[in-house]
Parts: structure tokens; C-alpha cells; sequence
């Protein structure tokens, strides 16, 4: 991990008091600590609504630390740590309150870095409260979170008061798994093994599966996640950006420019769902009561602050086709879902099959070969093949086998760093790779926005599934 002595730097965190700070910043605050990644000198200015004194505040924020990651916390480390958080309640309603963050920086030539851990229908007040302070200026970078808005509408209205008072240059658009290793590695897997590059299209590929399953259900958001369903906050926000790191081509030159370039091609060759292909292509479902890890969970529908009437999905599977020369004819599947039995992120690549089976004697089926990504929880990369078991008379005896890298221990670490980590470092050195273009959530919107459209249309079937399923 680089260090970034030279850098000085203020962190602002909108939503101090939020999930998303508690689970994800904080933890990730916490690793750059303890890989000085972090100056001596700077301020992390923790804003909320809550009217909290510092102390305690750091007091909550540690015992939140200790609930949220599973490793052991460095007192040390934190106590560093802890000198450099400064709690203040700001209402963002009333503009002249920011004159309180407007107190604590100490260098306006400092790189600002605001992260807007917020919902997206309140980022317009911070924008402006942030202008009226002056810290808007070309040494300030805001982070906001996707998904940014419910549609490609919505998400236009609140760019365009965005960019109001901050040019794109100076927006970074967060998507986590971007920054995940195993993501990176898709770069890296992809273009520099010959092994790959040459079958990577449809004369050797069958079809392409991402799933991304969730164990937890909604964790007491239901005024958010009833408004946003799992095809937006998911699909959209997370699946679209793996499929187009699969299926884009090489870029010219491997930085951010050309990538999004090529990510982009991919966007707008995705086949549009019409109303004729959309209950062959889609399937909805929601969570009912079930057991996991031996306990009785709620269903959707009796989670807490609940409308019993909610028609909204925790659980999508969309079959997409890119209509290009490379893609054409190959299904990628996008299956993601809350309440199901494990947890993991993954990616299967199918090859076809041999046209003849030579061995057709001694194995009726002939297995694909596949490639197995897991992005999480267990890092690894798996090759199923067919393989001949040892004997003594030579019997061909045939069987398929899992070729397994393992990465904490081919590389011995005992602990993989999350996304944030590093995404927040890429902001600090001003650098836009792992970060997506405005153009490519606009892309993402439209794709969705037509599968949602017509599901209201056609009046798409929604399927209820026990929590705890396996798939």
C-alpha cells in the first residue's frame, strides 16, 4: 500500500453518525492508520445531525470499530487515530451552520476530500453549503456514493445540481467493487495471460454467470431499500460495472480514460429487455421467513417499519446479451439476492464444450470447463477440467478436478484489505480508474430503467423464496 507523506489533506465525512461510516469508512481510516497511510497533521471532520460531544463520539465510533471488523484493534493505532476525529453537529438544512466546518481547516490549500455519506436527495444542500464556505475550489474532490438517485432521470436532476458548484473533474462516483482485489485482478487475469486473452469471446465461451448473494436481509432500512429494490441497488449500481470489466475489450493504453472508454462500448451494446422478452429474461422474487445459521428470521414483509402491501424485490435474475462481434449469442446472467443461505460474490465463465467426445466410452458427459472467480468472501481463483485418474493398469478413468489459487495463501496474508482502502487513496493521489464515469451511470439507468418500466407494464410475477435458500 503507497504511502502518501507528501500529500496534504483534510478528510470531511457527511454522515458521520451512518451505517455506511460505521461498516465501511471508519474500518478503512483505521487500515490507512496503520499503514502511514495517513498524515500526522490532518483533520478528519466527522459531520452529523446528532448533537454529540467529540468524546463521545470516538467512544462510539470504537466500539462500532470493534463490532464491524474481524480482527484485533491496535489501542495504539486507534488512540493515533482518534486524535485526528472532529466530531461536529451540522443541520446541512441551514447554510450558514457550515461556517462550523468553515472553523476547523486550517489550510484552504489543502487537498479537501468530502465524502458524502448521505442519501443522494440531500447531496444538493451540501454542495451548497460547501460553496458558501468556499470549498469548492479546484483543490476540493467530493466522493459520492452510488446509487445516485432511483432512475436516469432522478440521477440527472442531482448531478445537475452538483455540478452547479463542482466540475467532474472533482467528482468521484464510488462503486466498492471496483476497488475490490479480485476486481482488479479481472484487469490483470484478462490481459496479460495469453491463456485467456485469445478465447475470451463467443467461439469458446457458453455463458457467463455473476452472482452476488447476500446473507443479510435489509438491516432496518426499509424506508430506503422499499423506494430502491434490489435490481437498482444492485444490479445497477454493482453487476453492470463487473459485467462491463468481463466483457470489454483491451483499451489502447491502460488508464482511465481508455478504460472507461471500452467499458462504455460495452454499455451501449447491452440488448435492451422488451416488453415481448422481459418474463423470459427476468425473474423477481422477495424473502419470506426462514432459518439461517439455525435462527428464525423475519420475512420482507415483517421487517420493521414494513408495508405489508410492497410489491418491492430482494432477489433478481436477469439474462442480458451484448450485440457485439465478441459477445453475440453468449447469455450473461445477473443473479443477486438478500436472505439466501451464504454469502459470495463470484463470477463462472462457462467454455463449450468439445464438439466430439473422443472419451465418450468411458464418460458419457463431458462437463464445461469453467472458470470460477470468487471476489468474496474467499478470494480465489478455481479452473474446473477433466482430468484421468491415476492407475495401475492405465483404465482411463475420467474425472473432473478443481485446479484452486488461493490468494491469502499463495501470497501469505492473513487479512485482504476491503475496497475503501484503497479507493480512498486512489482519491488522495486524484486518480479515476476504479471510479465510474457520469456517462456510464447514465448507460446503467437507461438499461434498468426499461426492465423496471415494463415489469409495471406486464405486471411481472413476483416470486416469494424462504430466507436461507440455497443456491
Amino acid at each position: 500500500m503507497k504511502i502518501f507523506k507528501n500529500k496534504f489533506y483534510d478528510f470531511l465525512i457527511f454522515g458521520a453518525n451512518g451505517d455506511l461510516t460505521k461498516r465501511k469508512l471508519l474500518p478503512a481510516l483505521y487500515n490507512l492508520e496503520k499503514n502511514n497511510c495517513l498524515n500526522n497533521n490532518e483533520n478528519i471532520i466527522c459531520i452529523g445531525r446528532i448533537n454529540l460531544s467529540n468524546k463521545k463520539y470516538i467512544n462510539n465510533m470504537y466500539k462500532s470499530l470493534i463490532n464491524f471488523v474481524d480482527y484485533k484493534i491496535d489501542i495504539k493505532i486507534w488512540k493515533k487515530l482518534s486524535k485526528k476525529l472532529l466530531f461536529i453537529n451540522v443541520n446541512i438544512n441551514n447554510i450558514k451552520e457550515f461556517i462550523k466546518i468553515k472553523k476547523l481547516i486550517n489550510n484552504y490549500d489543502k487537498i479537501i476530500i468530502s465524502y458524502f455519506a448521505v442519501p443522494s436527495n440531500i447531496f444538493e444542500n451540501i454542495c451548497k453549503g460547501l460553496s458558501y464556505i468556499n470549498l469548492n475550489h479546484k483543490n476540493v474532490r467530493i466522493i459520492v456514493e452510488k446509487p445516485i438517485g432511483n432512475s436516469l432521470n432522478t440521477f440527472k436532476i442531482i448531478n445537475n445540481k452538483i455540478n452547479k458548484f463542482f466540475k467532474e473533474k472533482q467528482i468521484f462516483y464510488i462503486d466498492h467493487y471496483l476497488g475490490k482485489e479480485m476486481v482488479l485482478n479481472l484487469f490483470i487475469l484478462r490481459f496479460s495471460n495469453i491463456l485467456f486473452l485469445n478465447i475470451w469471446n463467443n467461439n469458446f465461451i457458453e455463458s457467463i454467470h455473476i452472482n452476488v448473494y447476500e446473507k443479510i436481509g435489509i438491516e432496518g432500512r426499509w424506508n430506503y431499500f422499499d423506494k430502491i429494490g434490489q435490481t437498482r441497488d444492485m444490479v445497477q449500481n454493482h453487476l453492470l460495472q463487473l459485467l462491463t470489466i468481463i466483457a470489454m475489450k483491451p483499451p489502447n493504453i491502460f488508464n482511465s480514460k481508455n478504460i472507461k472508454k471500452e467499458k462504455i462500448k460495452i454499455l451501449k451494446s447491452l440488448r435492451k429487455i422488451n416488453i415481448y422478452s422481459i418474463k423470459k429474461n427476468t425473474i423477481k422474487g422477495q424473502y419470506i421467513n426462514g432459518i439461517i445459521e439455525n435462527k428464525k428470521v423475519p420475512g420482507y414483509l415483517e421487517e420493521l417499519d414494513s408495508n405489508v402491501n410492497s410489491k418491492t424485490e430482494t432477489f433478481v435474475s436477469i439474462r442480458a446479451y451484448i450485440d457485439n462481434f465478441q459477445w453475440m449469442g453468449v447469455p450473461f446472467y445477473l443473479n443477486t439476492g438478500k436472505r439466501l443461505i451464504n454469502k459470495k460474490s463470484e463470477i463462472i465463465i462457462y467454455f463449450k464444450k468439445p464438439a466430439v467426445n473422443l472419451f465418450k466410452k468411458y464418460i458419457n458427459y463431458l462437463p464445461n470447463n469453467k472458470l470460477i472467480i470468487n471476489l468474496q468472501p474467499k478470494e480465489s481463483i478455481n479452473i474446473n477440467i477433466i482430468n484421468k485418474i491415476p492407475n495401475l493398469n492405465h483404465k482411463l478413468i475420467l474425472k473432473e478436478i478443481n485446479l484452486k489459487f488461493d490468494y491469502k495463501k499463495i501470497f501469505n496474508y492473513k487479512y485482504i484489505y476491503d475496497s475503501y482502502e484503497c479507493l480512498l487513496l486512489e482519491v488522495i493521489n486524484n486518480r479515476k480508474y476504479l471510479f465510474v464515469d457520469k456517462k456510464e451511470i447514465e448507460l446503467s439507468w437507461l438499461w434498468i430503467d426499461n426492465i423496471i418500466n415494463f415489469w409495471k407494464i406486464n405486471n411481472q410475477k413476483l416470486y416469494k423464496y424462504h430466507s436461507g435458500l440455497s443456491l
